[in-house]
C-alpha cells in the first residue's frame, strides 16, 4: 500500500493548525483507522517536506516518544500552537478540511444561474 495519498493531505494542513490521526483517516476512508495513518507516519520519509508534526492524537494530545516528541513541539510552538499540560486547544488550532463536493455543487448552481 502507497501512504502517497495520506502525504497529500498531511501537505494540506495550513501552518499554525493540527489534525489527527483519526481525523486523516476518516477523510481517507483508510482500512485500520487512525493505527495505518500512525504506520504511514512512522514510514514518513524526510526531505519531502511533509509536516508530519501538525498530526497528533485524540484530544491534542502528543503521542510521538522522545526525543521526536520534544522537536514536534518546539516544531509547532515555532508555528503559534499553544499547548497546555500537553495538549492542544483543537477548538483553536485544529483544521477542518472542507468538503470538495460542496465547493464543486456550489459552482454549478452558480453556473446556472
Amino acid at each position: 500500500m502507497s501512504w502517497e495519498p495520506v502525504y497529500r493531505l498531511i501537505k494540506k494542513i495550513p501552518q499554525g493548525r493540527v489534525t489527527t490521526y483519526g481525523e486523516l483517516a476518516k477523510k481517507l476512508r483508510l482500512r485500520g483507522g487512525a493505527r495505518a495513518v500512525g504506520y504511514a507516519m512512522a514510514a514518513c520519509p524526510s526531505g519531502k517536506g511533509i509536516p508530519w508534526h501538525r498530526v497528533v492524537g485524540a484530544g491534542g494530545r502528543l503521542l510521538i516518544p522522545e526525543p521526536h516528541g520534544s522537536l514536534q513541539r518546539r516544531l509547532l510552538e515555532s508555528e503559534g500552537v499553544r499547548m497546555d499540560f500537553g495538549r492542544i486547544d483543537m477548538n483553536a488550532y485544529g483544521w477542518k478540511q472542507r468538503a470538495k463536493r460542496k465547493r464543486a455543487r456550489q459552482s454549478k448552481l452558480a453556473r446556472r444561474r
